[in-house]
C-alpha cells in the first residue's frame, strides 16, 4: 500500500473535504490549517481545483462549485440502488406519513443514498450524501450487525463512541450486545441517541447471496410517536418495503454493484 499510495492525490482530496456544511467558505489559511498543509501547498491545490472548475474564489474566500457534484454522481449513477429504492420509499412514506431513507456503510459512517422526507425533524438537513456515525443510528446498527467480526472490529476502531445525547450508547460491550440483538430480531431501533427527539427504526436490504448491502429506515419525532407505536405501526410496513426493494434489486441484478461498495 505504501508503494502505491499517491500522497498528492490524498492531499487534494483532503482539501475538498475541508469544505462542509459548517465551513462552506474558507480562506487559504483556513484550508491549510484544516488539512495540515503549508500555505504554499494549500494554495497550489486550491488553484488547481479552481482551474478544473471544482472550486471557485473571489480572491480571498474559496468555496466548492456545483461541478463537485459530478464526483459524487459518478458513484450514485453506477449504483442503481437509489433508483430502485425510491418508488418503494415513496410508497412507504405515503403509508406511514414519516420520512424514510436508504443508506450504505462507509467506514464508520452511514451515507444516505436515497431519501423521501416529510416534515423536518432534525436540526441538520438530511440530503443525499449526508453522513452520520453508524453506531448511534438505526441504519448504522443494521449495517454493523451483519459485518464479519473482523470488519466490525475495524469499523469500531475507526469510530470512537462519542456521547451525542444523554441516551447515546458509548460502551463497546453494550453496543456489541445491541448488535447481537439486532441480528437476532432482524431490525434495529434507536431512541434519541443521535439527536434528542429523534426515533428511528431500520431494516436490512440484502443481495441475492444474503449479504446486507444497505439499510432502509423510517424516522419520527419522539413527541408524537412512542416506542411501542414505532414497533407496532412502523415496523411492519418498513419490513415490507425492505422486501420489495430486495425483490426489485434481485430482479435487476443490481445488488452485485451495490455489494461492491
Amino acid at each position: 500500500m505504501a508503494e502505491e499510495y499517491v500522497q498528492s492525490l490524498a492531499r487534494g482530496l483532503a482539501v475538498i473535504r475541508a469544505f462542509d456544511a459548517t465551513s462552506p467558505e474558507l480562506t487559504l489559511s483556513d484550508v491549510a490549517r484544516k488539512t495540515d498543509l503549508t500555505r504554499a501547498a494549500a494554495r497550489r491545490f486550491l488553484l488547481t481545483l479552481v482551474g478544473l472548475g471544482y472550486v471557485r474564489t473571489d480572491g480571498r474566500l474559496f468555496s466548492l462549485s456545483p461541478r463537485i457534484l459530478v464526483l459524487g454522481y459518478a458513484y450514485l449513477s453506477s449504483l442503481s440502488l437509489p433508483e430502485v429504492a425510491l418508488p418503494h420509499l415513496e410508497r412507504l412514506v405515503a403509508e406511514v406519513h414519516e420520512s424514510a431513507s436508504v443508506s450504505v456503510l462507509d467506514d464508520g459512517d452511514v451515507v444516505y443514498v436515497a431519501r423521501v422526507p416529510t416534515a423536518r425533524i432534525m436540526r441538520v438537513t438530511i440530503a443525499i450524501g449526508t453522513r452520520f456515525p453508524a453506531y448511534c443510528t438505526s441504519m448504522g446498527r443494521v449495517l454493523l450487525a451483519w459485518l464479519s467480526p473482523d470488519e466490525l472490529d475495524a469499523s469500531l476502531e475507526r469510530s470512537p463512541l462519542e456521547r451525542l445525547t444523554p441516551r447515546t450508547t458509548t460502551s463497546p460491550a453494550a453496543l456489541r450486545a445491541e448488535l447481537d440483538r439486532v441480528r437476532a430480531q432482524g431490525w434495529a431501533m434507536v431512541d434519541q441517541e443521535l439527536e434528542e427527539g429523534l426515533r428511528s427504526i431500520a431494516a436490512p436490504i440484502r443481495d441475492r447471496s444474503g449479504r446486507v448491502v444497505a439499510a432502509v429506515n423510517v424516522s419520527s419525532h419522539a413527541s408524537r410517536t412512542t416506542l411501542e407505536a414505532v414497533r407496532r405501526d412502523l415496523l411492519p410496513p418498513l419490513l415490507a418495503a425492505a422486501a420489495r426493494v430486495e425483490a426489485d434489486l434481485h430482479a435487476t441484478g443490481s445488488t452485485d454493484s451495490a455489494a461492491r461498495r
